[in-house]
């Protein structure tokens, strides 16, 4: 089954301004979840907006709330999220963040008791249209064991890094497990394998079975005991920059709110050089013998642009049963 983009956008818009959120802010969002799905992130699009609801109407999510300016220490700004919805907090910092690059070539903006953003790379995008790198990274509640462990102790801490590109830009979006909760509970109501392993079940055994996996709560970092290492690193940063709420204290309240994000930016004057050296780089990682021979080798953010002009095209794919929920709230 597949809407339209501009039917998907404005259920949500719909939606959010019953639950009293104001026309601008309830439009931001409405786009934000609309542009995930058509981008193929469906896990933080449509699938996740029924969660989106539940939390503000748990008020866990204020609708009105605003970020304010906490701190700042030269280029750095720490802000206190009030609890507003992540999407527009996350909008609004990485704007400050590209605001300080543009004006000082660099800015670090970091905000404490947020909310879920979504799909990261929205704001990795953000930052590449705007003509900057930009790299931001969000910690979460405990889902994560820690290497050798096998209770959650990490948060599955995203991580995103976007060079901006004339040709398309160059957005890496990924989570610090092989496969994002989201991504797990997308096949598990496919009832589909996961390609490659994505933790282990309840005997200590890799699986591709997501069922298993969501059970045994031992999701596989990315590269073992490095993504581990890694997830650990982002929280630490997340924290210390911000002054905000640990994986531990978020895990703590039983709900993912309140967490801890971080927002850099690097102004990188477009020039013929800059872009030469962006073009050696990914036209050499293509000229790898390609390991199957209808296979293919993208750079990070290639696909999604791809995704986009065929969502656009020929209607955004949904989950039916969500898609009715979403038209029934």
């Amino acid at each position: 089954m597949r809407i339209p983009f501009e039917i998907l956008r404005s259920e949500f818009l719909r939606v959010l301004l019953k639950l009293n959120m104001s026309q601008e802010r309830a439009a931001h969002c409405a786009n934000i979840f609309a542009e995930n799905s058509r981008d193929g992130v469906y896990t933080h699009g449509l699938n996740r907006f029924p969660v989106f609801v539940e939390l503000i109407k748990d008020g866990l999510i204020k609708v009105d709330a605003q970020p304010a300016l906490a701190n700042h220490i030269g280029l750095i700004e720490q802000w206190e999220g009030n609890l507003a919805p992540g999407i527009l907090n996350a909008t609004h910092c990485m704007q400050r963040a590209i605001d300080l690059a543009k004006e000082h070539g660099i800015g670090c903006v970091a905000i404490r008791n947020t909310n879920h953003w979504m799909r990261g790379g929205t704001y990795g995008w953000q930052a590449a249209e705007a003509g900057c790198i930009g790299i931001c990274f969000t910690n979460t509640i405990a889902n994560v064991p820690p290497w050798g462990g096998i209770d959650p102790r990490l948060g599955n801490n995203p991580l995103i890094i976007a060079v901006p590109r004339k040709g398309g830009h160059v957005v890496l979006d990924m989570a610090i497990s092989q496969y994002s909760f989201g991504k797990l509970l997308q096949y598990q109501s496919n009832n589909e394998e996961l390609p490659l392993p994505g933790g282990y079940d309840d005997s200590g055994k890799l699986s591709t079975n997501a069922t298993d996996i969501i059970q045994s709560k031992r999701i596989l970092p990315i590269g073992f005991w490095k993504g581990s290492g890694l997830s650990l690193m982002l929280d630490l940063l997340v924290t210390i920059l911000s002054q905000g709420r640990s994986t531990e204290k978020i895990t703590e309240s039983g709900k993912e709110a309140g967490v801890s994000q971080v927002f850099i930016c690097i102004h990188q004057p477009d020039t013929d050089i800059t872009s030469r050296l962006i073009e050696q780089i990914i036209a050499y990682a293509k000229t790898s013998r390609l390991e199957k021979e209808d296979g293919a080798i993208s750079y990070p953010g290639e696909n999604t642009l791809k995704t986009r002009i065929k969502n656009i095209r020929e209607g955004i794919p949904v989950d039916e049963e969500i898609w009715n929920k979403v038209l029934a709230l």
